[in-house]
């Protein structure tokens, strides 16, 4: 019975540590993400300075979004809930600073300005993959702490279920488009 316990005590150890590691790539991708707008707003703010409503949403929601810091040990329901509005708060402004450029043919043009959007899609698209891996090893973790007899062991020895991103309001909707 011993080595039972200490093999599922030891595999719950491992997926918690997985699920760590990958809390931890998706909050190094958001802070990349974070370190990119300042160069992005200041780009834009050099083409487009009467369009200080919007990089000023931008800078408040980037400010939001790394005010939160939410440690692995930390991650709960609601904390995940906070960091992700704040996150999709910021997505938001950037969709609609990248808006404001599309009125501006000689900032799109702009090698700095196109470097820095190359950037942004790039790092969103690592976000999106850390966000997978992420949700890939809460499902492994929480499934096992789930399973019985692991169940026994998870509770003896405080394993408690991980929190999954939720989609936000209005994804089930897809974008709309005009010309």
């Amino acid at each position: 019975m011993a080595s039972l316990s200490s093999c599922n005590y030891n595999s719950l150890v491992e997926k918690q540590q997985n699920v760590d590691q990958n809390w931890a790539e998706v909050e190094n991708q958001y802070q990349r993400r974070a370190d990119l707008i300042p160069n992005l707003v200041a780009t834009v703010k050099g083409y487009a300075a009467h369009e200080e409503g919007t990089l000023t949403k931008v800078t408040e929601a980037r400010s939001k979004a790394t005010s939160i810091n939410i440690t692995a040990e930390d991650l709960n329901e609601e904390t995940l809930a906070r960091f992700q509005e704040a996150q999709n708060e910021l997505t938001g402004a950037l969709k609609s600073l990248l808006a404001v450029t599309e009125a501006y043919p000689d900032l799109k043009a702009n090698e700095n300005f196109r470097d820095l959007q190359v950037q942004l899609e790039g790092t969103e698209n690592r976000i999106s993959v850390a966000r997978g891996r992420y949700t890939e090893a809460v499902k492994d973790y929480n499934t096992s702490i789930k399973k019985f007899p692991t169940t026994i062991y998870a509770g003896w020895f405080g394993f408690t279920a991980k929190p999954q991103f939720k989609a936000a309001a209005g994804a089930e909707n897809a974008p709309k488009v005009e010309f």
